[in-house]
This record gives structure tokens, C-alpha cells and sequence, in this order.
């Protein structure tokens, strides 16, 4: 089992491993589980927003419910904001009541693609004050390649009150504050480019691009109008926290990774659109670093502001 994921239970950090779930699925079956946990299947496909509710539809971790990227982690478009927008604190809020799921209640999150959808909601939910919320590590294809049961049926929840409602995530920028940090950066004599430069002082502000290379270097850019980054953003592309079967690295690895930015005091995070930037979120926590703030807009909010003529 992954050393990370033993160590780490839903009810004491952000990562659960398969047999700490399946124990406890046993034991909802048996009717002798201590405490309810909320089961969140959030799998996706940017290119087919259907294909991860038909997936849940067909098979899926006992007990399990349905959360959509689109419609249940994000609020609709408008022309600036980014492509996923944050959910309205009450939207989602009021949802994970209608799951089960309080304050406190134990969440755990998987998706099939790596913890990118996965960590989404870990931080959304975090953010908003849930104290016991982890992602599942490896995710479904772990599940399903430890022999662990699945089923089609949809188990009818047991909703609890909603909690106070804050007046917003913690942990979030929008793009003014990320123009300042722009600025700050710009003065430097020689402003971090790639993940083997360092800012010149612990106090200056980093920004993270959790994107691919291909599309931080603007090579490619399968969703926005615009190819590139924001000025002065280092590329630390989120699939690095994890191996190619989507199991966390172990904490020595994450922190080697991300030596390049630990110890600067202002790390902003963003990705394409305020989703996959929270994997680096999950391991920048992993690491310790709980000050980390994520420009949710991201690259598709950045962009909407640029001339596209």
C-alpha cells in the first residue's frame, strides 16, 4: 500500500487509501461502522461533460453519490470569471447537506483522472470549512484494481441541516490581486520563468502554473482563445503529484518537487480554469504549506481580459 496513503486516514488528513475505505464500506454493510462517511464519485471528461455521471451510472464505490464539475462545483459562465467559476458557498453547501455530509462529517472523493476533479471539491469543501475531507489515492482505477466491490445502485442518502453559511471560500483570489503580484514580480531583476528558478526573496510573490508545459509555454491550448501564461508564473504541472496510475507521491518526493517555491511566503496557484491547480494545492498541504491561495479564474478568467484581435 502507498506509505502516504497508510498514514493519512479521512479522519486525519487529505488522503485516504482504498483499504481504509473498504473497511469502512465493510462495515456500512455490516451496520457496524463507528461514524457515516460521505462518498463523492466527482469523475468528468472536459470533452464530454456527460461521460462521468454514465460512468457513476454503471459502476461505482458503494454507497457513493454524484457530483458534476459543471453543475454542482461551479456556478454558470459568464464572459470573465474563468470556464468553472466556484459554486456559490450556499449552492454547494446546501448540496453536501442533502449528500449527508455537516461540518465535520468525514468526506471522501475520488474521480479516474489523476485526483484532478478529486481535489476540486477537496479544496472547495476545505476552503468553505469542512474539517475532515480527503481524496481517494488512485482514485476509482485503484478501487476497482483491488478486487474492491462496486454497484450500479444509487444508495438514497441521509441529509443532515446546513451549515452557517461563510461569505466565501478561504483562500482565493481574483485577478486584481494577481495583476499586483504580476507588478511585485516584474521588478525583479530576474523574474522566475520555469520550475529551476527561484524568486529573489522569500517575501516576493510566486505564481504557479499548474498546467502542462505544452500549454504553459503556449505550444498548445486545447481551451482557451488564448495561448501562454501570466508574466512571471513558474510551471509546476499538476500531474507531477502524483505517479501515472494516480497514487500521491510520498511527502519527501512532493517536497523536493516543490523546494523550487516552499519557503516564499506568497504562493498563488492557478491552472487552466481553477480545477486541476488544486492537485498542487493537495500537495503543497501535504508538505504544510496551508497559506497557499488559489486565483480560481485561473487562465480562462486571465485571458478574457486580453485583446484578442
Amino acid at each position: 500500500l502507498n506509505k502516504l496513503a497508510c498514514a493519512m486516514a479521512a479522519t486525519n488528513g487529505p488522503v485516504t487509501s482504498v483499504q481504509d475505505l473498504l473497511e469502512h464500506v465493510k462495515g456500512q454493510e455490516d451496520q457496524d461502522a463507528k461514524e457515516t462517511w460521505v462518498i463523492v464519485d466527482v469523475r468528468f471528461n472536459l470533452l464530454d461533460v456527460d461521460a462521468g455521471h454514465a460512468a457513476y451510472c454503471e459502476s461505482h464505490v458503494p454507497g457513493a453519490q454524484y457530483l458534476h464539475l459543471d453543475n454542482d462545483l461551479s456556478r454558470p459562465k459568464t464572459k470573465h470569471g474563468g470556464r468553472h467559476p466556484l459554486a456559490e458557498p450556499v449552492t454547494l453547501m446546501t448540496r453536501m447537506a442533502a449528500l449527508g455530509a455537516g461540518l465535520d462529517t468525514p468526506v471522501v472523493v475520488y474521480d479516474d483522472k489523476r485526483l484532478a476533479y478529486a481535489c476540486r471539491l477537496w479544496w472547495m469543501l476545505q476552503a468553505l470549512g469542512y474539517t475532515r475531507v480527503s481524496v481517494l489515492d488512485g482514485g476509482f482505477p485503484a478501487w476497482v484494481g483491488s478486487g474492491a466491490p462496486v454497484t450500479a445502485n444509487v444508495t438514497t442518502p441521509h441529509p443532515v441541516d446546513v451549515p452557517p453559511i461563510p461569505d466565501g471560500y478561504r483562500g482565493v483570489v481574483d485577478k486584481d490581486t494577481v495583476r499586483e503580484a504580476v507588478a511585485t514580480i516584474s521588478k525583479q531583476s530576474s523574474p522566475p520563468s520555469s520550475s529551476s528558478s527561484t524568486a529573489a526573496a522569500s517575501s516576493d510573490p510566486v505564481l504557479v502554473d499548474s498546467r502542462s508545459e505544452a500549454r504553459y509555454e503556449g505550444r498548445e491550448e486545447p481551451y482557451d482563445p488564448v495561448a501562454g501564461h501570466i508574466d512571471g508564473a513558474i510551471n509546476l504541472p499538476w500531474q507531477g503529484v502524483t505517479d501515472d496510475k494516480g497514487h500521491i507521491l510520498p511527502v519527501q518526493q512532493q517536497r523536493e518537487r516543490l523546494s523550487v517555491v516552499d519557503g516564499k511566503q506568497q504562493l498563488i496557484v492557478y491552472c487552466g480554469s481553477g480545477v486541476t491547480a488544486c492537485v498542487n494545492m493537495l500537495a503543497l498541504n501535504l508538505i504544510g504549506r496551508h497559506d497557499v491561495v488559489l486565483y480560481a479564474g485561473s487562465w480562462s478568467d486571465w485571458c478574457s481580459y486580453m485583446s484578442l484581435s
